[in-house]
């Protein structure tokens, strides 16, 4: 069950046999499953726990007074959320399901516990905040440099890199369960605009999308366009090895 989080969290540190055993015991304490399209923590709510993503995509996100939606992040599986949220008195930020999702809570306890008990899994975790600040950086730049065209690339090439790095890859075939609602949240399009930039990467040979699944036809050119360089996510996909 926490294969992919062990995978991400070995990505950043070097773990023991010990180190992985810990994680099992303590992510295993407090499993839940939600459906999809629903909130697992809302902006304003009292931190209760940080997230484990185990199994299924959630996404981080603001809201704004008319409705409207900026997607801050996603997660897939073997993605922790914030590591800092105890030191927050409310949450400035939602957390919502996109698929199905298998959670782990981690309290505040057993988050101290784990961190002081094992310095590998303790410097992976912060090495992981470190990826994600890193993460946003690009969704910046993504907002504010690049094209439409640029945007989803990018975006595609960072997923699929995550999803490859813990195994959820089949070649260059993975699970996509985003809708072009979803990427226009993220990427700050309409969703009439990521239907055709879409449709124009597909008939020029980059990608394929069918049934919840996509296909990297070319990732080189895909990354080549997309501006996409893997080394601010500090994670090794299959494809990179």
């Amino acid at each position: 069950m926490t294969e992919a989080l062990q995978l991400h969290l070995g990505a950043f540190a070097r773990l023991t046999g010990d180190d992985r055993a810990l994680i099992d015991k303590i992510a295993a304490k407090n499993v839940r499953e939600i459906g999809p399209r629903r909130d697992i923590v809302r902006e304003g709510e009292k931190p209760r726990a940080m997230v484990l993503i185990l199994d299924g995509w959630a996404a981080t996100y603001k809201q704004m007074r008319d409705g409207r939606r900026q997607i801050t992040s996603f997660l897939v599986p073997g993605d922790p959320g914030d590591a800092n949220v105890f030191v927050l008195a409310r949450l400035d930020h939602s957390v919502a399901s996109i698929t199905q999702v298998r959670y782990a809570e981690l309290s505040q306890a057993d988050f101290d516990a784990i961190t002081a008990e094992s310095p590998g899994v303790a410097r992976a975790l912060w090495a992981h905040e470190l990826s994600t600040a890193s993460i946003h950086r690009e969704w910046v730049i993504n907002i504010g440099q690049r094209n439409a065209y640029e945007r989803i690339a990018h975006l595609i090439c960072e997923l699929f890199q995550k999803l490859d790095s813990v195994g959820l890859t089949d070649g260059r075939r993975c699970d996509w369960p985003l809708t072009q609602a979803d990427i226009a949240d993220a990427t700050g399009l309409t969703p009439v605009h990521v239907n055709r930039t879409l449709q124009q990467l597909r008939r020029d040979g980059l990608l394929a999308l069918a049934a919840r699944k996509l296909t990297v036809l070319d990732l080189a050119r895909l990354r080549s366009v997309g501006g996409f360089n893997p080394d601010y996510l500090h994670l090794a996909g299959k494809s990179d090895r």
